[in-house]
């Protein structure tokens, strides 16, 4: 009998749309969409910061209202996977499968820490 033990590490495909981005440049220029983005990723970490100190202290009340928050927020950015992964935390979360959330939460956090990565070219580049 072997007792050894597997490290699982997963690893997620990020998927974004660029054109969502894109689009926020040519309606409100290169500045000015740089500083909304940058709020709005500010207010996307403040979200999830939020939702995580909710769920480590088994905080479920209105947990469904701020995944659906973040899911929008997330769309609006371009972040698909981000937004896609909050809607199947929220469904988990109204559904009561505590199972199934502590699942989708773990994937969620790894799709925010890649999405939320700096690792993206400047606005200027991506218009």
């Amino acid at each position: 009998m072997d007792c050894s033990i597997t490290a699982l590490r997963p690893k997620e495909r990020v998927c974004q749309d660029a054109e969502q981005i894109a689009a926020i440049c040519r309606e409100m220029g290169a500045p000015a969409a740089e500083q909304a983005i940058g709020r709005a990723l500010g207010e996307l970490t403040l979200i999830l910061s939020g939702l995580a100190a909710r769920v480590q202290a088994q905080d479920v009340a209105d947990l469904g209202r701020q995944l659906r928050r973040l899911q929008r927020m997330s769309e609006h950015l371009g972040m698909v996977s981000l937004g896609h992964v909050a809607c199947d935390a929220r469904r988990c979360a109204e559904t009561g499968d505590g199972t199934a959330f502590a699942a989708v939460w773990a994937r969620l956090i790894r799709v925010a820490e890649q999405s939320l990565a700096g690792d993206r070219p400047p606005l200027d580049q991506r218009v």
